[in-house]
C-alpha cells in the first residue's frame, strides 16, 4: 500500500490524492491495489469521525474526492471488482422522494469498499425483492424521512419476511425522523443515524 497516499486521503488533501494516483498508475501499480490504499485511508476518515474530528461536511468530502480518484483509475475501480466487503442495496422507500441522505449513504459505503446498487426513490417493495433475489445481499438500507411512510418500511419487511428472504440479511434503516421505536415498529434490524454507523455496522456484520 501507498503510504502517502492513504495520509492524503485522510487528511482530505484532494491534490495530493489525485497526483499520488497519476504517479502510481504511472508506475503501473494494480489498480485494485490503488484503490486499497484509497479505502484504507477512508477507514481512517471514518474513525476521525466517529472520535468527533471530523464531522458530516468532511464525511462527504471524503467520498467525492475518492470517487475523483477513481474516474483517473477507471476499469476495475468500477463495481464489483473493487468490493472488498460484499453487496448493499439501499433505497428510498415508496411514497418518499428524498434522496440526499440515501445518496450520501451510498457514495459513502460505495467509497468504503462495498458494491452498492442504488434502488433510486420511492422505491415499491417488489423491487427490494428482485433485488435481494438477484444481488443476494448481507445487508439492505432502506431510507424514510416522511413519518407518514413508516408503515410502507414495515410492508415491505414483512414481505421480504413471507417471501423467506430474510434468514441471512440484515435490514437497516434511517432518515430523520427514524428512531429505536420506529426500528422495533416495522420490524429493521437497525437505524443508522449515519453513513459511517452504516459503514460500520455492515462490516462487522459480514465479519471485517
Amino acid at each position: 500500500m501507498s503510504k502517502n497516499l492513504i495520509n492524503a486521503m485522510a487528511d482530505l488533501n484532494e491534490d495530493v490524492v489525485l497526483e499520488e494516483v497519476k504517479a502510481l498508475k504511472a508506475q503501473n501499480v494494480p489498480a485494485l491495489d490503488i484503490i486499497a490504499s484509497l479505502q484504507e485511508g477512508m477507514s481512517i476518515v471514518g474513525k476521525r469521525f466517529e472520535e468527533k474530528e471530523y464531522f458530516l461536511s468532511e464525511l462527504i468530502m471524503s467520498a467525492e474526492i475518492f470517487n475523483e480518484a477513481s474516474k483517473l483509475i477507471g476499469g476495475a475501480a468500477d463495481g464489483e471488482a473493487a468490493s472488498r466487503y460484499g453487496t448493499f442495496v439501499m433505497g428510498t422507500i415508496y411514497d418518499d422522494i428524498h434522496d440526499i441522505g440515501k445518496n450520501i449513504v451510498t457514495t459513502v459505503m460505495g467509497s468504503n469498499g462495498f458494491n452498492v446498487i442504488d434502488l433510486g426513490v420511492d422505491v415499491p417493495t417488489e423491487k427490494y425483492i428482485d433485488a435481494i433475489k438477484e444481488y443476494k445481499p448481507k445487508v439492505i438500507g432502506i431510507s424514510c424521512l416522511l413519518t407518514t411512510a413508516f408503515d410502507n418500511i414495515k410492508e415491505c419487511i414483512q414481505t421480504i419476511e413471507k417471501e423467506g428472504l430474510r434468514k441471512d440479511l440484515k435490514i437497516l434503516i434511517g432518515g430523520g425522523p427514524v428512531d429505536e421505536a420506529t426500528c422495533r415498529y416495522v420490524g429493521a434490524d437497525h437505524v443508522c443515524k449515519n453513513a459511517q454507523e452504516t459503514v460500520e455496522y455492515s462490516k462487522k456484520y459480514m465479519g471485517v
